[in-house]
């Protein structure tokens, strides 16, 4: 068990007071700060501190794959699986989905054939992972994520009221499913400029009028929200952050998501979204992988996003956490401390959140490594065997496979720490 240090990202959307005022730096930041990375990804790999010494977390498992990462580093080629983060969002991210594990590889192939570098601002593929990920809102996080069910996508362009927007309304009417879905987002996501530059005003100056008009649907005067005020706010938020964008068009196709503290949104291969504000701890699959579609000044392939996008309609996937009962280091159940699991698919992963409450009996963390502990709210000390460390907002510990009976207690106060460790299907399950 070793103190872990997150790899500080800065990028345009990232915030100049969340991370700092979380870590307890001076706010504002000179810079905005974006994620904290948590991980071994060669990109940026967080540090470890042992025995007086910093070292990268890449190195000390490249090192020793058996020692920290146990039964697992054969499963995974010797390297750490996933990669935690806390993200935090001031202006939306990029439209965007990752590719599958074999569109990954294929992809990776092909651009190493034809040499594209690593690091080039036109490379899709950096690495050869897919890239299932999960984020879990720290405060109200608000996104967009997977097309929504033509139905209702053809009611809000209807309600719009934009005459120029009625073919497109009629064309997913005529086919309400994936081949519709998919027809109208490379529709307007290959619009000539000029045919974009006359349409997108039109349906902005639709959003106007429909947050402007409190008239429902009877005749009425109401005050209260529209149905899709959310929607129409988030379209002109993006063509303000991004005037003349197809992505504008194309996020009106998607499912927009309020998350409240606590709870979470998975996401898989192929899935289309943009975070667009909030603070989040977020967990994937050891990758770097994004194809883009829009509303970024960066590099967006718009035939290789339509190879990997998936078009079927997708519930809102919002991830509630699952009460997990656990015993505190005494046996007792009843220390007022809780546990919660997040249950995904991916097999890379696994988060878990322990809210430890303030005088309560240390609680015992998964048994298996490899884990970090993150913790993101009061101070958190942590015993393994003779060793203790405590570990403070935006702060970290590394637990290897070889580091068993970690237990945790909150300091001073309540305290909130999550466990990341490797999904169930290829460890021990945790306590």
């Amino acid at each position: 068990m070793h103190e872990l240090v997150g790899a500080l990202r800065s990028y345009a959307w990232g915030s100049r007071t969340a991370l700092a005022q979380l870590c307890g730096r001076p706010v504002p930041s000179a810079h905005p700060e974006a994620e904290l990375w948590f991980g071994a990804h060669p990109a940026d790999p967080a540090q470890v501190r042992v025995d007086g010494r910093t070292t990268s977390l890449l190195d000390l498992v490249t090192a020793d794959p058996h020692r920290e990462l146990g039964t697992v580093a054969p499963v995974f080629d010797g390297r750490l699986p996933f990669l935690l983060k806390i993200l935090a969002a001031e202006e939306p991210l990029s439209l965007q989905a990752h590719p599958s594990a074999d569109q990954a590889r294929v992809g990776f192939h092909r651009e190493n054939e034809t040499r594209v570098p690593l690091d080039s601002p036109m490379r899709n593929y950096r690495d050869d992972s897919h890239k299932p990920e999960l984020v879990v809102a720290l405060e109200r996080f608000e996104a967009l994520a997977g097309f929504r069910t033509p139905v209702r996508t053809v009611s809000l362009l209807h309600a719009l009221a934009v005459p120029e927007l009625a073919t497109y309304a009629e064309l997913l009417a005529a086919q309400p499913d994936s081949d519709g879905l998919r027809t109208l987002f490379t529709t307007w996501i290959t619009l000539p400029q000029a045919m974009l530059a006359g349409l997108l005003p039109k349906v902005l100056d639709g959003c106007v009028r429909y947050l402007s008009d409190k008239t429902t649907a009877d005749g009425n005067g109401s005050s209260a929200e529209k149905e899709f005020a959310a929607e129409a706010r988030t379209t002109l938020e993006l063509a303000e952050a991004y005037p003349g964008d197809a992505g504008v068009l194309a996020a009106l196709l998607l499912n927009r998501i309020t998350l409240e503290p606590g709870q979470g949104l998975f996401l898989a291969a192929g899935n289309l979204h943009a975070y667009l504000r909030g603070v989040g701890v977020e967990i994937m699959a050891n990758s770097d992988n994004v194809l883009r579609g829009g509303l970024t000044p960066k590099h967006v392939d718009v035939p290789e996003l339509l190879r990997v996008l998936d078009f079927e309609p997708l519930d809102v996937p919002i991830v509630e956490p699952q009460p997990v009962d656990v015993a505190d280091a005494t046996g007792s159940a009843g220390t007022g401390s809780a546990s919660y699991r997040y249950l995904t698919p991916a097999p890379e992963f696994e988060l878990r959140r322990f809210e430890l409450a303030a005088g309560a009996a240390p609680m015992p963390m998964p048994r298996s490594g490899p884990g970090i502990l993150l913790c993101t709210a009061g101070t958190v000390r942590l015993w393994h065997g003779g060793d203790e460390l405590r570990i403070t907002p935006g702060s970290a510990a590394w637990v290897s496979a070889a580091d068993t009976d970690i237990r945790a207690q909150a300091v001073g106060g309540a305290a909130q720490v999550f466990c990341a460790c490797v999904g169930n299907d290829q460890a021990p399950a945790p306590v």
